[in-house]
């Protein structure tokens, strides 16, 4: 036996998993059979005889049956309280007219006590036939006792009733609140419910904060539906919300509950408060990191508020608009300057094609004031470039931080809203990739769904959910599985500084692996949004198992 056998044989496992097409994302042993873990590290891959000589009568053995293992996805932008509140209330995501979302609120109404508020979201008006955005008197009848407040599907708009307008004070004169708009009736001048970008928190901030017990609850919820889909890692944005949001995610960690990676990222207007953290002493672990900062140059094209350098073609009248963190003139780039140079990550939000142009000029002068370094600055979406921005972004190493599930909602009304030739660099996943840029994946749950496989799908066929667009919308821009795999795994841990800790399976990883039900790989493009998770393991622990 050679001295390399017999260090293996001293490893002793506590789990295997033999009988995989195991997917390890390193180009020097691009498959294997089993692998083996011990704590929550990789410790060997390889052959199923090489890894069952590693197991004892102690190791757990996880038989794959021949089916694709994989790195545990990471996904590069979540709203992960947000999306365990809205589990646990009213979601209308599923909604797909004005008589249905009109009857769930009414059920929802049916059985809440007078008083109470009845939050949630998912709607989007751009999926129901003829597109008419709510307004106060589809729901006012069905909830006068109960102050309503539901979000649209981007997060970017929110829907009010009578009742909730009149508890935030919000009438006719009330002024348009910087990077923010309140929808008013043209004949009437009265507001209609419908609240854009920081508009909504008139709304938001006379809602009752919820309890410690919710937050955990919303946690608990946000994590069993990220292992029943494949997700093992999260680079969510955080609000301090007086500290709630981080105080959940720490004390799940204080207490060992953790069962999904946090990268945290916190409101760049805020930046401070990291350092103050880490000056009181944490430093995270595997389980709970911060992020660094993130922040927003404009809005959603859902909403008619991503800034773009020309009109929009059904509302001319606009072109987007700057959130409010780009108010004064010059504080954003203050801010990132400052945040940079104390060493913070940072990320940025920015939709239309003029964002994202003013976004790198600040990126640019950031870098040249500060000097070069290993930061990796990150656009968050990236949604609407120009050719020279796409070259520019890959140039400067700024990351291309996506989220391809949009593709399938936003592919059916986009061109509505700023035309065909705008549109031919919207999602730009392959000229991002052809120039050279660093790419990685997520979903920007709850906005569209966790589940990495749709949007795998969506980068893959560009197909919209409408099914007009059969071959694919914009198909110039089509990934292929291996590039979409990539993104959502060593993309997404290079985003996060972590690609020597996760990103694939080899020795030495952590053990955050799934087995899933069909090889992504080989099956049809169109069967890839059909693949389920059929075991997934956290930290060499499994923590959901069909």
């Amino acid at each position: 036996m050679t001295k390399e056998k017999r260090l293996i044989r001293g490893m002793q496992p506590d789990l295997i998993i033999i009988n995989g097409r195991i997917w390890t994302g390193e180009p020097e042993l691009p498959y294997a059979e089993a692998l083996a873990v011990q704590a929550d590290i990789i410790i060997a891959v390889g052959s199923n005889d090489q890894i069952r000589l590693l197991s004892s009568s102690n190791t757990e053995v996880v038989d794959a049956d021949g089916h694709l293992v994989l790195p545990g996805f990471i996904d590069n932008h979540t709203h992960l309280l947000v999306g365990g509140m809205q589990l646990l209330s009213l979601n209308l995501r599923q909604a797909g007219s004005k008589a249905e979302f009109m009857q769930a609120v009414a059920n929802r109404a049916a059985t809440t006590s007078p008083g109470i508020w009845i939050t949630g979201g998912g709607w989007n008006n751009d999926q129901w036939p003829g597109g008419e955005i709510p307004a106060k008197e589809w729901i006012d009848s069905m909830t006068p006792h109960n102050p309503v407040f539901l979000a649209r599907s981007d997060l970017h708009i929110g829907f009010a009733n009578s009742l909730a307008l009149k508890l935030a004070g919000i009438t006719r004169n009330t002024a348009d609140p910087a990077g923010g708009a309140i929808v008013r009736d043209t004949d009437t001048g009265e507001p209609t419910g419908i609240l854009k970008d920081t508009a909504v928190r008139l709304v938001q901030n006379c809602i009752p904060a919820p309890s410690e017990e919710q937050y955990d609850q919303a946690l608990i919820a946000a994590m069993r539906h990220a292992a029943q889909v494949g997700v093992t890692s999260v680079q969510d944005i955080t609000a301090w919300a007086d500290w709630n949001d981080w105080k959940t995610f720490e004390r799940f960690r204080q207490q060992e509950k953790l069962t999904l990676r946090i990268y945290a990222r916190t409101q760049i207007t805020e930046w401070e408060k990291q350092l103050e953290l880490m000056a009181a002493g944490f430093c995270g672990d595997a389980w709970l990191r911060l992020g660094g900062v993130k922040g927003f140059v404009d809005g959603s094209l859902g909403s008619g508020t991503a800034l773009m350098f020309g009109p929009y073609q059904d509302a001319p009248a606009t072109a987007g608009l700057l959130a409010e963190q780009m108010f004064p003139a010059g504080i954003m780039q203050e801010r990132i300057t400052a945040a940079d140079k104390a060493g913070l990550p940072v990320s940025i939000h920015a939709i239309g094609d003029k964002a994202n142009h003013i976004l790198l000029d600040i990126f640019e002068a950031v870098i040249l004031a500060n000097g070069k370094r290993d930061r990796r600055f990150r656009i968050e979406h990236a949604q609407h470039l120009i050719p020279a921005d796409i070259e520019r972004l890959a140039r400067l190493g700024i990351l291309a931080s996506v989220q391809p599930g949009h593709v399938y909602e936003d592919g059916c009304w986009a061109e509505k809203r700023i035309g065909r030739q705008r549109c031919q660099l919207t999602y730009a996943f392959r000229s991002l990739l052809t120039a050279g840029a660093s790419l990685s994946f997520g979903t920007d749950w709850p906005v569209v769904p966790l589940n990495p496989f749709q949007g795998i799908y969506s980068a893959v066929t560009r197909r919209t959910q409408d099914g007009r667009n059969p071959e694919g919308w914009v198909p110039e821009q089509k990934l292929s599985v291996a590039d979409c795999l990539y993104a959502y795994m060593q993309g997404s841990a290079y985003a996060e500084f972590s690609e020597s800790a996760k990103g694939t399976l080899s020795p030495g990883k952590l053990a955050d692996i799934l087995v899933v039900s069909q090889d992504v790989m080989t099956v049809l493009p169109e069967d890839i949004a059909k693949t389920k998770v059929l075991c997934t393991i956290a930290g060499g622990k499994i923590i959901y198992q069909t």
